[in-house]
């Protein structure tokens, strides 16, 4: 039974996560004497899912709207930026930052396109690398070089692959448009080049077992992966999703379970993985359910009092890891 502060439900809690987590934030710190935060950006990219290239109605889950705080933004990359740090600093007091182009797929354009906009970024005062999210199954050799070019520089780069499982099965049940093979190719020539990256997964997928997430997780990291996105599913309006929750096809996870899945990926977790995230929250007007995702910070509360409860550090449980079995959120930067 999860002991929760429902007074901290909104407010953010009296907690270092640190203790039990390599965190983002923390690891930024420690390269960088400071803090470092991610500005969201909205560069109007489109996917091969929607467009028609692998399909029309994108992964079954998706509204971009329900999880980008740019989403309907049609400002240019410095002006999103300046927006952004203006409520950053006033919020966490951060100075230095990463450009994080984060609606739909950062890497879907000619390599030209995506220079041009990536420099623009970088352009910015006080913005000190790029962290790019995109999909497994977008990521050709130019544009991994061209990443690699801006890390050669001196900036700090991160390519965010959002695989949220490593079962085809669940894959195709949620209409990905992309298999675990994808990613396994995408990081083999991301490794190739020492590039970091971190990959995102998703708890709770339909088809996937309770624990399906940790197996998932157990099988990135042993690959490799330098970083970790966790979430959980969130059921928001305007998807094939919605309509398949309201007629009984989907059942969210509880908070309990989200909890438990979290805090077994952490414990066996090595000491070096960071963990860019560890929960989502969703936007008030879109979310349908689970209706606990809305409180970030009782989730995260939630998170912190098992980690507490187990004691045990990230890194300390060793554990052989073994294969698979197998919305608006809002990026919490830990």
């Amino acid at each position: 039974m999860l002991l929760v502060n429902t007074k901290q439900d909104i407010h953010k809690p009296d907690m270092d996560l640190t203790r039990y987590i390599n965190t983002f934030g923390h690891a930024m710190h420690q390269r960088y004497g400071q803090k470092v935060h991610k500005v969201s950006i909205n560069a109007a990219f489109t996917c091969p899912n929607r467009d028609g290239t692998k399909g029309i109605g994108g992964c079954t889950f998706c509204n971009n709207s329900s999880f980008n705080p740019n989403a309907k933004a049609a400002l240019a990359v410095c002006e999103q930026v300046a927006a952004g740090k203006r409520i950053i600093r006033k919020r966490t007091g951060a100075r230095k930052y990463l450009a994080y182009f984060q609606a739909y797929t950062n890497t879907y354009a000619e390599v030209s396109a995506l220079k041009s906009l990536y420099d623009q970024a970088l352009a910015i005062p006080d913005v000190i690398g790029l962290s790019i999210g995109t999909r497994p199954d977008c990521v050709p050799d130019k544009v991994l070089d061209l990443l690699a070019s801006y890390r050669d520089r001196g900036f700090e780069v991160w390519l965010e692959l959002g695989l949220q499982s490593t079962s085809d099965k669940v894959l195709r049940r949620v209409n990905r448009g992309h298999g675990f093979g994808e990613y396994v190719d995408a990081i083999q020539r991301v490794q190739q080049r020492n590039l970091q990256y971190c990959t995102h997964l998703i708890a709770g997928l339909p088809g996937e077992s309770v624990n399906a997430t940790a197996n998932s997780a157990r099988q990135v990291v042993e690959m490799g992966s330098t970083g970790l996105k966790l979430h959980p599913l969130h059921i928001v309006k305007g998807t094939q999703m919605a309509r398949e929750w309201k007629h009984g096809e989907v059942t969210p996870m509880t908070l309990d379970e989200y909890v438990q899945v979290v805090a077994n990926i952490v414990t066996e977790a090595p000491p070096e993985l960071i963990f860019h995230r560890l929960t989502g929250t969703a936007n008030k007007q879109l979310l349908l359910a689970p209706d606990w995702t809305e409180y970030k910070w009782k989730v995260l509360n939630s998170i912190y009092l098992e980690l507490a409860r187990r004691d045990p550090p990230q890194g300390t449980v060793l554990q052989v890891f073994a294969g698979s079995d197998t919305q608006q959120i809002t990026s919490v930067n830990i």
